[in-house]
Order: structure tokens, then sequence, then C-alpha cells
């Protein structure tokens, strides 16, 4: 069951993103996170991995160091662990976006199976909001990433790739699975339309 430091982490991530939006959709940024947290809960999440879940984003996009330190202090060590592995910069400019994302990449085969969990499901949610808008908007929505189509359609399929070749629990697995399910059918999508 989930406690009061799950209810305080929720108002806490609420408060740190409540002016952000999903890029070019206009979607409340807490969307985004409820949506990471909930699918961390369903692949078995335990309480501390929900918390990160639901603050995997506030040191890269609310704050960095401040935020980061606020969080180890609120929620404690293993949270901020989690956090940690799942925030490619902190740093304001952040560095090119195929640097991060390659060293992101590069992490993930010695990231806790917590960081991998978060991680998968962050990725998920991510790739079936870029399916859905995709099937909405057609080509007009690589404007809203850094990569364009080709980067984003890279770092996609090397998620995939790379959670794949890391040893995981079952569980991992499923999630994976569907994180392939969601990148082929956009690959497929994009394939149809060009």
């Amino acid at each position: 069951m989930l406690s009061d430091r799950f209810t305080e982490a929720l108002q806490y991530a609420t408060e740190l993103h409540a002016t952000q939006v999903r890029k070019g959709s206009g979607v409340p940024y807490i969307a985004h996170l409820l949506g990471v947290t909930s699918l961390a809960l369903e692949y078995g999440a335990t309480e501390a991995e929900a918390i990160a879940a639901l603050l995997h984003d506030a040191v890269e996009d609310q704050g960095g160091a401040a935020t980061r330190a606020a969080i180890q202090q609120r929620f404690g060590d293993t949270v901020i662990a989690i956090v940690d592995g799942c925030t490619d910069a902190e740093t304001t400019p952040k560095p090119p976006w195929r640097e991060r994302k390659q060293q992101f990449l590069d992490s993930l085969p010695t990231a806790s199976a917590s960081v991998r969990l978060v991680a998968a499901c962050d990725k998920l949610h991510n790739a079936r909001a870029i399916l859905q808008d995709y099937r909405r908007l057609g080509d007009a929505i690589w404007e809203r990433f850094k990569g364009g189509k080709d980067g984003t359609l890279w770092y996609y399929r090397s998620l995939v790739r790379v959670f794949r070749e890391i040893e995981s629990t079952p569980v991992l697995e499923l999630l994976i699975d569907e994180l392939e399910r969601t990148v082929h059918e956009l690959e497929q999508l994009v394939a149809q339309t060009h």
C-alpha cells in the first residue's frame, strides 16, 4: 500500500510542474508524471520507485541541484538515486541532445533495476504519446523534438535494443515488450506515410 510519503510526493510533483505542459500538446505535464507512475505501479513498483516516477523529471526540468537536494531531504537516498538515474542533464544549458541521449543509453546497462523500471515506464509513456500525436498530426510532430524524426526514431529504437541487451526480470521483459511494440507501430506508421 502507498503511504503518506506518496501523497506528499504527488503534491510536491504537482507544485513543481504546475506551469509546465507537454511539448506541443498543451497537456498539463502532471499527466505524464501520473502516467509514468501508473505504469510503474502496474509493473510492480515499490513505493520508493513510484515516488521516483512522480519526480523523475523534477531535477532536469524544475530546479536542478536545489530540487535534487530537496528531493533527497524529503524522500531519501533511494528515491534520489532513482531520479538521478533517470536524469540526463541537470545543467542549464543542457549538453547537445544526441550526446545526452547517448550518455543515457550508455548508463542503462549499469543502472539499478529500479532505475530501469522507472526509465522504461517513462519511455513507454513518451512513445505512446508520440504515436498518438503522430496519428493526429503526421510529420508536423517532429518539429517538437530536438532530434527531429530521424533522431527520435533512432533514440527509441536504441532504447529497445539496450533494454533487450540487459538481463532483466520477467516483469521488466513484459514492459520492454510493450515499449518495443509501440516503437515498432510508430516506425510502421511513419514508413506507410512516406
